[in-house]
């Protein structure tokens, strides 16, 4: 495929690392924006080659993805996935003076290590989950029941939203910390909190911040929130669970603070934070945890509700400059069904054709994830999560009516979708 240019005398050349849902969606945003003029994507799947420029190279080797901004002279980098920010991108960008959105390691940190997140919560007095680190199973045997019935036992490390386990059965908890520390030689017991989950994505700079709608993601793989956990069956926004009133308590005991400790550090904090919130019965926030990036689903449903130019966003916070920049967004709702391959979470089928794309509905973005092209020019799955079907309209049911009635249309042998996607809300 040749090279994709937009608007060749007046825009910037923009390179998005990542290769799933939350990064087609990103590009899908960028696409429209007036200061693009070359859209890459590294390493991008079927959809992403559609309207930009994939590249196949390792983001997990951080000097590779610097390399390819050299060569193709990148004035912005976004990057989608927490493991590139980690291991030190956003710095390497920094060092060639090439914008970047997303934080220093120093600053994803606050993902790599939950610990550590802890550990600026409490001295933050951010409300949050007690937790105890555990080193040893003798240890764990002794308070374990100060912690049940219900356990919550976490790895402190990078596990691609699988370092969790929730249960109910004391002997699966002991096992989940017996591999943890096995693997890891600890992991954080966690109290259980009770309530109803939500997220919101934030962006910020040490200039300013600004709130995305508030979304609610489906972990579990079956109807009702059953089954294992996966990295996001479906999403909406706005959230309802998410009320002015719990708005500005999450803005004022967790984000005000964050942000002003953020903007306080040596490296400065550019790029999202994720919050993942528990809402209890009294509508008082609870932090989870903090990812350093957007989330997937949940950027299927929040990129489609700005109405400001998307570059924009991206590059003045990259900037620092957050703060000369006036966000707006759609007074719509946005509810995405991801389509999974046969097997997920635990044994994805992959390289089966996928039939439908070509069916329009102006209501309804198809999010490529696990896609790719095979040798025919046929687009296939290549992982767990296939599509996000996306329906935006003026209200929830007519959103989640959108994106069901699309993927009627959408063939996929052996594949599965939740059918009660934004169930607590309709």
């Amino acid at each position: 495929m040749g090279l994709v240019v937009f608007n060749e005398f007046m825009g910037n050349s923009v390179l998005v690392v990542g290769g799933g849902g939350r990064e087609h969606a990103i590009s899908l945003g960028l696409k429209e924006s007036m200061n693009v003029s070359e859209l890459h994507i590294a390493p991008g799947n079927a959809g992403t080659a559609l309207i930009g420029n994939n590249h196949q190279i390792n983001i997990s080797n951080v000097d590779e993805v610097v390399e390819l901004v050299k060569e193709l002279d990148v004035d912005l980098v976004i990057v989608g996935p927490e493991g590139p920010l980690v291991n030190g991108l956003s710095e390497k960008l920094n060092h060639i003076d090439v914008l970047c959105f997303g934080p220093f390691s120093s600053g994803a940190n606050l993902e790599g290590s939950k610990q550590f997140a802890k550990n600026v919560m409490m001295n933050l007095n951010i409300p949050t989950a007690a937790s105890i680190r555990i080193e040893s199973i003798e240890q764990a045997e002794e308070l374990i029941d100060g912690f049940g019935p219900i356990w919550v036992i976490k790895r402190d490390v990078l596990a691609g939203g699988k370092g969790v386990t929730v249960t109910e059965n004391k002997d699966a908890a002991l096992a989940a910390i017996s591999e943890g520390i096995s693997l890891d030689g600890f992991v954080l017991i966690e109290e259980f909190l009770e309530g109803e989950e939500a997220s919101m994505l934030v962006v910020m700079d040490e200039s300013s911040y600004v709130c995305l709608p508030a979304s609610q993601d489906h972990k579990r793989v079956g109807e009702g929130d059953t089954g294992p956990n996966t990295g996001g069956m479906g999403a909406y926004a706005p959230a309802p669970i998410v009320t002015e009133s719990v708005k500005n308590k999450v803005i004022q005991r967790i984000i005000e603070p964050m942000h002003n400790w953020l903007s306080a550090q040596e490296d400065l904090y550019r790029g999202c934070l994720y919050v993942g919130l528990m809402i209890n019965e009294y509508g008082d926030p609870y932090v989870v945890e903090f990812n350093v990036r957007f989330g997937d689903p949940e950027t299927q449903v929040t990129i489609p509700l700005i109405s400001s130019d998307l570059y924009d966003l991206f590059a003045f916070t990259a900037e620092g400059k957050l703060s000369e920049l006036n966000v707006e967004f759609y007074d719509k709702h946005a509810l995405t069904v991801v389509l999974a391959s046969e097997g997920y979470p635990s044994k994805p089928k992959t390289n089966r054709i996928i039939t439908g794309l070509n069916y329009e509905n102006k209501d309804v973005i198809i999010h490529h994830a696990g896609t790719k092209l095979n040798s025919e020019g046929e687009i296939t799955s290549s992982g767990g999560r296939v599509l996000a079907i996306t329906g935006i309209s003026n209200s929830l049911s007519e959103a989640a009516k959108s994106s069901y009635s699309s993927l009627k249309n959408i063939g996929l042998e052996g594949s599965h979708f939740r059918k009660d996607i934004g169930h607590r809300s309709l």
